[in-house]
């Protein structure tokens, strides 16, 4: 579990005596209706202060969190969010919590849909306050907070203090009136506001002119009187300090921070210095860095001092320096002291360490340069690390620690390689597993000549130690599989396994999925097959039971490839019954589970149950899914609603699909693209189908392979669908040869699933030629092999030409019962009145309609008036007929249309 520091938590107490600001007070009670209040402006202008005031006045519960850099990680980022909001509700999102802190979250737009759903059911409206937002610089942590923002329940109120802009789609919140904005031009302090501070705050007698001088000088920035008022303290001749300085707040601050650091006593200036590289101030913590013993004393006299100094906590414990005044006490210790700032950055690490804080500890001793310490630090830590998904921030420390500590840290090399991978990164991969791999052979002889003689290894965690080998084994499987290297990730995954004790059980798993990869992916299903089930045995034994249903998924989709449908129900429904015997949280991966089961229902044409197990899956949320369970979410209701004949809601689904699908390591065997052409071809877009042909760069003459299976099938699909005409028979023998090769190969690779669709296609292609005999032995081949497993929606998908080979085959008695089965499926004989059409493609509804207002001698106006439709779509509607029945003008249409007793 990644260690939360309260701190962040915290919102700044408002102390009473401080100027009170009713008009922008007004403001943010005025804005509460809107989602968002920003308030954007430079350091130094009161931005947390005035928050702070609001919230101690308003009747809402507020959530605080303030951000620091390592916010940039998204997940460090979204468990802050979570645990803030926690403050107010303690039971909102505790499952989106624990999916965050499981080995592989979801992506951001998913954990936050499901923190939003759980926020709309909260009863009370309340506000978050993201403050200092302007140290996150990570498109991830922007776009999350983006889509935070466009989806914002009314029960939730943003404020956001930045001193610069986020990255937000401000200008469509401003003309939704959406958003209420505070510049540094509202944050200036007025005249009045000023005369308050300086003489009733700060301690003051100026007069009037004094004042007003000042305030000019400053231009009403806060931090500029602040420091104004603290060097005139005792002073005699204030107008003539009022008019020492000008220019830009830059050297204002320079000047001001000078002349009140030179004030004070030798003690307090070096408290003051030595604890700026902080940022976050205790008691204990400011003693362990200065070396001295009155650190709590001393925080507490500077906040009663107005001294820069705020509050973190109810109890006074914690605090903090004023952003602006840190950054300047830190350039004048180093340019003072620069010869204590390693000391002091190790001292805070130590006293990190010893508090339990191991980033925090691991942060000081970077800011160091100790090196050796820092690396000391992140070893222990790396699993946990990866496990709660925080590579960016581990891969952040990595990249600063130089070569020659790396060189001699085999354990470190190799974590370095695997967030590498995880990031999508090749590059110094390899460098980092050779570094590791000097040190494996532990005999002296090769010891020294495997590294120079000054280097010394340096491990921490002495079990990674002893993984190394065939934690190395699977860096190199998984880097083969990045660069297409089947027979290369063959060989170092099974080496792993060689490698690997036989209770390394994640280990072992994670070898035994590589090799399942590579097996899939070269089409050898039952090598795949075989490779997934031990894997996900070591998973279960190692207690990864999230990772072990991502190898589920993999095996109902071989087994469906397979052809083995009721086999594939039954490894979703094993998978879903260990999910839910993990109990609360739902684990990730059983919304998987419901979107597998939903695609065989399909199959098995109860289109009922596969739509009551997608709404299921979607009510746990999208945190309760892998990676790429959205994406086939949407395939999954896009085959739902093409059996309800709603294809264009299907192409809707199908084309959000493409934009949510992420690549992997799975074999990409089922392009979505492909799936969205094969319902051009029925709807008669033939140009786009042929569009993607191309884009795909596809040909009859393509050497086979697994990987381009289902893209092959469509193409001959998409090709009969154009081959229509007695023009065309020479294509329709083409594309009849390239079949059966399709088909030698599939029966070849045993892939039932595929074997059944090309039967299927065949005899169609048969009976386009004419040749029902033939049509029917290649049907009876599909029904052998289908029966059993009970498919249904591979021969409905087909058309009313299936429809009419299936009444020929009740008519030979070719599997009677499972025929009357699958033309059930397609509706009696009066709702299916284009079967008797005889097309592979056949005319839509409103297509017979025109046909037979053009058989009546209508002119194409007074059919387009009609119909009650444009001129140009009624030209669109006689040209897919045209296509269709393979003809080049009205009256070859209706001719080729009483032919097969279109109108009766």
């Amino acid at each position: 579990m990644m260690p939360i520091l309260a701190t962040k938590l915290y919102f700044p107490r408002f102390r009473p005596s401080l100027v009170s600001r009713p008009r922008l007070i007004a403001r943010l009670n005025a804005g509460l209706h809107r989602k968002l209040t920003l308030i954007a402006a430079p350091a130094g202008f009161g931005k947390t202060t005035l928050v702070s005031a609001w919230v101690e006045g308003i009747a809402r519960p507020t959530a605080w969190l303030s951000l620091d850099e390592g916010d940039n990680d998204p997940t460090r980022f979204l468990t802050y969010l979570v645990t803030a909001l926690q403050r107010i509700a303690p039971n909102l999102g505790v499952a989106v919590l624990g999916v965050l802190q499981s080995g592989q979250p979801p992506p951001p737009e998913a954990i936050l849909t499901a923190l939003l759903n759980e926020i709309t059911t909260f009863p009370d409206p309340f506000v978050f306050v993201l403050d200092d937002y302007h140290v996150i610089d990570a498109k991830p942590v922007d776009m999350a907070l983006t889509y935070l923002v466009e989806h914002l329940p009314p029960q939730m109120h943003l404020i956001i203090a930045t001193r610069e802009d986020p990255p937000l789609p401000l200008a469509r919140l401003r003309a939704r009136g959406e958003l209420t904005e505070l510049r540094a031009t509202d944050l200036r302090f007025t005249p009045s506001e000023a005369a308050e501070f300086l003489n009733a705050v700060m301690g003051l007698t100026l007069s009037p002119e004094d004042i007003s001088a000042l305030e000019d000088r400053t231009e009403g920035w806060i931090a500029g009187l602040q420091l104004a008022a603290l060097s005139m303290q005792g002073r005699e001749d204030i107008p003539e300090f009022i008019r020492a300085f000008t220019g830009d707040h830059r050297y204002i601050l320079d000047y001001l921070v000078e002349e009140v650091l030179t004030c004070q006593p030798e003690a307090i200036r070096n408290f003051l210095l030595q604890t700026a590289i902080l940022d976050r101030l205790s008691g204990s913590l400011c003693d362990a860095v200065t070396g001295q013993v009155e650190g709590n004393a001393r925080l507490e006299a500077l906040e009663r001092g107005n001294f820069f100094v705020v509050a973190l906590d109810d109890t006074r414990h914690w605090y903090r320096y004023h952003h602006l005044f840190a950054e300047v006490l830190s350039a004048h210790l180093l340019a003072e002291q620069p010869e204590q700032i390693v000391t002091l950055h190790r001292r805070a690490s130590e006293w990190y360490e010893q508090h339990g804080s191991a980033s925090e500890a691991i942060r000081h001793a970077l800011a160091a340069a100790d090196f050796a310490r820092a690396a000391d630090l992140v070893e222990p830590g790396v699993r946990a690390m990866l496990r709660s998904r925080q590579e960016a921030t581990l891969l952040d420390w990595l990249k600063v620690l130089p070569d020659e500590v790396l060189h001699c840290r085999p354990v470190l090399s190799v974590a370095y390689a695997h967030v590498l991978l995880s990031n999508g990164e090749r590059e110094g991969v390899e460098e980092r597993l050779k570094d590791a791999e000097r040190w494996l052979d532990t005999t002296p002889e090769m010891r020294g000549l495997a590294s120079p003689p000054a280097m010394v290894m340096v491990v921490v965690d002495e079990k990674e130690f002893r993984l190394l080998p065939a934690t190395i084994a699977i860096a190199r499987a998984g880097l083969a599989l990045t660069r297409g290297d089947v027979s290369g990730t063959v060989t170092y995954a099974r080496c792993a396994l060689d490698l690997a004790p036989k209770d390394a059980y994640l280990t072992r798993g994670s070898a035994a999925g590589l090799l399942g990869l590579a097996s899939w992916t070269s089409g050898d299903l039952e090598a795949a097959q075989r490779s997934y089930t031990d894997g996900i045995a070591s998973l279960h034994k190692a207690g990864n039971i999230s990772d072990a249903l991502g190898l589920t998924i993999a095996v109902a989709d071989i087994q469906m490839a397979q052809g083995h449908l009721h086999e594939a129900m039954h490894t979703y429904e094993q998978g879903l019954q260990r999910a839910l015997e993990q109990g609360t949280p739902v684990l990730r991966g059983t919304a998987d589970m419901y979107v597998g089961m939903s695609g065989l229902y399909c199959e098995w044409n109860d289109l009922q149950t596969a739509t009551q197990l997608l709404l299921k899956s979607k009510e746990l949320g999208e945190h309760t899914g892998l990676p790429q369970n959205r994406y086939r979410w949407c395939v999954a209701m896009a085959r739902i609603r093409e059996a309800q004949k709603d294809l264009d809601s299907a192409l809707d689904l199908l084309h959000e699909a493409e934009r949510l699908y992420m690549g992997d390591f799975f074999p990409y065997v089922r392009p979505i693209g492909a799936s969205v052409s094969r319902i051009w071809a029925v709807q008669g877009q033939s140009g786009a189908a042929r569009d993607w042909i191309r884009k795909c760069g596809l040909s009859i003459a393509d050497e086979l392979s697994y990987l381009r299976e289902f893209e092959h099938i469509t193409l001959a699909r998409v090709l009969l669908a154009q081959s229509t005409s007695s023009s065309a028979d020479h294509s329709i023998r083409e594309v009849m040869g390239f079949l059966e090769r399709l088909l030698r190969a599939a029966a070849e690779g045993k892939r039932t699933g595929s074997v059944i669709d090309i039967l299927v296609l065949q005899a169609c292609a048969h009976q386009m030629q004419g040749d029902i005999p033939t049509a029917l032995i290649s049907l009876h081949q599909a029904l052998t092999l289908a029966e059993p497993e009970g498919y249904v929606r591979m021969f409905v998908d087909a058309g009313p030409p299936m429809a009419l080979l299936l009444e020929a085959a009740a008519k030979h008695d070719i599997a009677p019962n499972y025929v009357r089965h699958l033309l059930t499926a397609f509706g009696s004989s009066e709702d299916r009145t284009p079967v008797t059409q005889g097309l592979i493609e056949p005319l839509s509804e409103r297509e017979l309609e025109v046909l037979r207002l053009l058989a009546s001698g209508l002119n194409g106006p007074e059919i387009a008036r009609k119909l009650v439709v444009s001129l140009n779509t009624m030209r669109t509607h006689t040209k897919n007929i045209y296509s269709k029945l393979g003809v080049n003008d009205r009256q070859a249409a209706v001719r080729r249309a009483k032919e097969l007793a279109l109108f009766s």
